[in-house]
């Protein structure tokens, strides 16, 4: 298979990326062994997932390849000379061979008759479709032209960091010539497109013997006639650039110096909990934003650094870093000296607004009479000084690679500060590519959002057979999700499980014992350091015990109440504590059982906490509904396939009181429903999710039986 030749995959089919120190050499990866034997395809593909392997020479989505190979059309059997260049919209890193578009070089070629100039180059990608091979399904991406008039058979176009600083000084040229001689050629910036495409194979004209060009304030490309050769240079060109830099830097204080101490590892994690949860309130009027936080060395050196305002407020360089992070970020007015958090909280209102009137004006001084209407006006990326950066986008995914895009952005910084003066784009055209009219229309063409797309879930009993079923319900409609639970064992597979099947962004394990305060506290600050705030509580964690009245200890009755009372009053305080400071309202589910409305032999404890958790839902859904907070309780019975409670003693005790075995207690409990119909966990799961979305919009307060019918149940 050609997937055991690439570079391994994570679950999720995102890269692994590289765990090396950002100035440690670049590795040359190209196996030998494992290339011979393979296609010209399936040595760009390989060459590819090398590259993208490693962000430092590419970020995720960032760059393309391609390769001009010799096939047989389909139609005449003659062979054709076929572009093979990424796909839009794909990774370089973790794509497969159905990531490439593929077009036949002489229709890409007959398109230069028909171009018309700059003004109407954006008409040719209209064209493409035209010049497709083998009726290929993946769309070509605006960057096809600058692969496909490079007179060479194979071209890396990648975004390095130690390229991307030299691209975005103001002595970019000179500097290009000093690193590189006449082996890399230079451009001045020009929007990728029919044009630049042009441009390149006018460059390989007049300089038959350059092996690539550095592109003002974009990246790097290089080209050769062999897949390995192509590869090895390209390792070699961005390798020179980062020796370049450590000589030229060494010693030096990047961006002025750090005029902030930063806090320590567990106190940014506390001031970033606060600031998301409050942060997300305001970016999220017409969908839920999920966040992302990062505090590694390159953001908090940056974040505490004397330069970095004026360096921030001049804006990313490199069109794919801006284009993920809004052409700035917002600096957050924290003095980590004085941890002036409440301050900050109090004046983040006027913030945010000073910025979105801020971006609403550069929308203003530079539209066009056709550009798409104003988009969100809210920052992408927050910086703390002492604290970290804080990134908010549709789901984490995005979050997560904004912060990524803008730690590039940092280095990018560092470097071209270090040795010139960094410039970001000219705003009008940061502008011309934000709202270019190509960009809307992928935009456009976006799916529709899942039913719970930005919603965050916290499922306390997380492991058990009912939590998981919950959890991976939650996912399948896009919802972020952090189990809860105090078995570590079961927790961790549970999560692998669900991780290896929706990603490793969607899900998050917290150990979690409800019973304990400070733990409460804990795991739900660290929920919102992960995804940003919280919009449902699941409070699902239980147990279950028997015995007569007079065989209940007092420990017994205890454990029941600290469980199944407390336990419940504990997350609830904490997920209302959060949703209050949200302010987007929220969904709680409390899953009860039968027993809190029936009594039920022998269980006088059990009972007794449930109906507690059933009336504290009911006093919870009048606090909450001032406030958009619904609390609603699913109530189950018998449950017994994947629910933990049942592999105890409660099995035997419960199959004693109906003087029946293990075996028979199972049909024991079907035969006594109304509709003589087991309950499996996905039934709790499907009441949980209808509870939790917008299609119970208007109910709080109420109770969904989940029991097969069970008339003592009955609620009226």
């Amino acid at each position: 298979m050609l997937q055991e030749r690439g570079v391994d995959l994570k679950p999720d089919g995102g890269r692994v990326m590289s765990t090396v120190e950002p100035d440690q050499a670049l590795s040359n990866g190209w196996d030998e062994g494992k290339a011979e034997g393979m296609t010209e395809p399936e040595k760009l593909l390989y060459r590819s997932n090398l590259l993208g392997a490693d962000k430092r020479i590419t970020n995720y989505g960032g760059g393309n390849t391609s390769a001009k190979v010799m096939q047989p059309d389909p139609l005449t059997g003659a062979d054709v000379e076929v572009l093979w260049v990424k796909g839009s919209g794909g990774d370089v890193g973790s794509m497969r061979l159905d990531g490439f578009a593929t077009l036949y070089m002489d229709k890409l070629q007959a398109l230069r008759g028909l171009y018309r100039g700059v003004a109407f180059e954006d008409e040719m990608v209209g064209f493409l479709p035209h010049c497709t091979f083998n009726l290929n399904t993946r769309a070509a991406s605006i960057d096809t032209p600058l692969h496909a008039y490079v007179p060479r058979k194979h071209v890396d176009h990648m975004h390095p960091d130690p390229v991307i600083a030299i691209a975005a000084s103001a002595n970019s040229k000179e500097l290009t010539q000093r690193i590189f001689g006449d082996e890399i050629g230079w451009l001045p910036w020009k929007r990728p497109g029919f044009e630049l495409g042009l441009w390149l194979a006018e460059f390989c004209e007049e300089n038959p013997d350059a092996k690539g060009v550095v592109l003002e304030s974009h990246g790097l490309f290089t080209w050769a006639d062999d897949a390995k050769e192509c590869y090895d240079l390209t390792v070699a060109i961005i390798q020179k650039a980062m020796d370049w830099f450590a000589a030229e830097t060494a010693g030096k204080d990047p961006f002025g110096g750090a005029v902030q101490t930063c806090l320590p590892p567990a106190a940014r994690r506390q001031v970033a909990s606060h600031l998301m949860s409050a942060i997300r309130g305001f970016v999220s009027d017409n969908q839920r934003m999920v966040g992302h936080f990062a505090d590694d060395a390159a953001v908090l050196e940056f974040v505490n650094a004397k330069d970095m305002p004026a360096l921030a407020a001049l804006g990313t360089s490199c069109p794919d870093h801006f284009l993920r992070t809004k052409i700035r970020p917002l600096v957050i007015d924290y003095d980590p000296s004085s941890n002036n958090i409440d301050e900050v909280l109090a004046n983040l209102p006027s913030q945010i607004a000073a910025y979105r009137a801020a971006y609403a004006a550069y929308y203003d001084r530079c539209r066009h009479p056709d550009s798409p209407a104003l988009r969100d006006p809210n920052a992408v990326v927050y910086l703390i000084p002492g604290v970290g950066m804080i990134t908010f986008a549709k789901d984490k995914s995005t979050a997560r690679i904004a912060s990524e895009f803008y730690t590039n952005a940092i280095n990018v910084m560092r470097g071209s500060s270090s040795v010139s003066t960094y410039q970001g784009l000219s705003e009008q055209e940061a502008f011309d590519i934000e709202y270019w009219l190509l960009e809307e229309a992928k935009l456009q063409r976006m799916p529709k959002p899942k039913s719970l797309a930005g919603r965050i879930a916290v499922v306390t009993g997380g492991a058990g057979g009912i939590g998981s079923a919950i959890a991976e319900r939650y996912l399948r409609e896009g919802a972020c999700v952090v189990l809860a639970d105090i078995d570590t064992d079961a927790l961790a597979a549970t999560k692998q499980r669900l991780t290896a099947k929706y990603g490793q962004d969607a899900v998050r394990g917290l150990p979690l014992d409800v019973t304990c305060e400070d733990a409460v506290s804990t795991c739900f600050a660290e929920a919102v350091v992960e995804y940003g705030g919280i919009d449902i509580l699941v409070s699902n964690a239980g147990i279950a015990s028997s015995a007569p009245i007079e065989q209940t200890s007092l420990a017994l009755w205890n454990r029941n109440m600290d469980i199944l009372s407390t336990g419940y009053f504990l997350v609830s305080r904490a997920a209302f504590g959060i949703m209050r400071r949200q302010d987007l309202g929220g969904a709680v589910v409390f899953v009860a059982s039968k027993n809190g409305l029936a009594a039920s032999p022998n269980a006088s404890a059990y009972c007794t906490a449930k109906a507690a958790e059933i009336h504290l839902a009911r006093c919870l859904a009048l606090e909450g509904a001032g406030i958009g907070i619904r609390v609603n309780v699913v109530n189950p019975d018998a449950v017994l396939r994947g629910s933990k409670i049942w592999s105890g003693e409660w099995l035997d005790q419960r199959a004693a009181t109906y003087k029946t075995d293990k075996e028979g207690l199972g049909e024991m409990y079907r035969d006594r429903s109304l509709l003589k119909r087991s309950v499996f966990p996905e039934d709790i799961a499907e009441a949980c999710y209808f509870l939790t979305s917008d299609m119970a919009a208007k109910s709080t307060g109420n109770i969904l039986n989940v029991d097969a019918g069970n008339v003592q149940a009955f609620t009226r």
